[in-house]
């Protein structure tokens, strides 16, 4: 990959932003950087009081801070009103803590995959090249998809493979690799690619083959248990009348985020007072949700699964 190569195009870039109906002198975060597109919108809807901070846990995000940004992402001086925080958004409560911000304005976050992922071949996101079966948003963690392949049982494959990918042939896939891996280590894209073809649909076998990796990153970086921890954390920190704008991309986050919006939990359990009214700490923007249009689709084909859900603190 070029370094003339766009990181990432951000998806659905003016509807999230305008979703966070932003004022110039509020305190937001991003928690997805990636290649700054939207951190660089809210920067410029920002004045010398406001202040974003933008998180990403990949080393890679945080070299495009000054070629996005330019001068306003340096995050020194004064009048600085960025501040990048390499660490995983799980952590949300404790950096706002830590940089003394007890409520913002509201919250931004594109769950997808960025571009950069799928075209940094070495990355293993994508089964399209051969590659290390790695899938690590954060190269300094230990696990990588690999050792999921290696070391889990055949139980616990078919249960990745079926409640991250929704792959009817979760069992047989298990099974499958569990055999294989005892003649041989299974460490490449390819040799997982060749493995598991065989119990795909041949009319389906893209989409299905992009599901088995789908569920393999969501383990890899454990993904809905960091989106459920992040989004608990945005309910306690965004004000009253402050927004909550998420962009989703598979059916699994996007059901935890919709929940979130609806009822204050993952689960969607709705409370409700002494008097049976519902007791839920947002009110949802756009009841209908919202997603690109065809000309962003036509121009970029990775914001075709793409939702975006605004809801609003009460």
């Amino acid at each position: 990959m070029t370094d003339t190569m766009p990181y990432h195009i951000p998806v659905l870039l003016k509807e999230s932003i305008d979703g966070l109906d932003i004022k110039p002198g509020g305190v937001y975060v991003d928690v997805t950087f990636g290649g700054g597109g939207h951190s660089s919108e809210i920067l410029q809807r920002l004045d010398g009081t406001g202040h974003l901070y933008s998180f990403d846990q990949d080393a890679d995000a945080e070299k495009n801070i000054e070629k996005r940004l330019g001068e306003r992402g340096k995050g020194t001086g004064a009048d600085a009103n960025f501040t990048f925080v390499r660490s995983n958004f799980r952590y949300l409560k404790n950096w706002m803590r830590y940089y003394g911000e007890e409520n913002i304005d509201g919250l931004l976050a594109d769950l997808g995959v960025s571009s950069h992922h799928f075209d940094d071949f070495e990355r293993g996101f994508s089964f399209r090249q051969d590659a290390p079966l790695d899938m690590r948003m954060n190269k300094r963690a230990s696990m990588t998809a690999a050792d999921i392949i290696e070391t889990y049982t055949e139980q616990q494959l078919a249960d990745v493979f079926y409640i991250y990918g929704e792959l009817k042939q979760a069992r047989r896939l298990a099974a499958t690799i569990c055999k294989a891996r005892t003649e041989t280590k299974i460490k490449t894209t390819a040799q997982l690619t060749a493995i598991a073809e065989k119990h795909l649909n041949r009319e389906r076998e893209k989409k299905d083959m992009a599901r088995l990796f789908q569920a393999l990153r969501i383990e890899v970086n454990n993904e809905m248990t960091t989106l459920r921890e992040m989004l608990a954390a945005a309910t306690q920190l965004i004000k009253p009348g402050g927004r909550l704008s998420v962009i989703t991309y598979h059916s699994l986050e996007d059901r935890i985020v919709k929940n979130f919006m609806r009822s204050g939990n993952a689960e969607g359990k709705i409370s409700q007072d002494f008097f049976g009214r519902r007791e839920t700490p947002f009110r949802l923007v756009n009841s209908k949700v919202i997603t690109p249009t065809d000309d962003e689709q036509e121009r970029n084909p990775r914001s075709r699964s793409a939702k975006l859900r605004i809801a609003e603190k009460i």
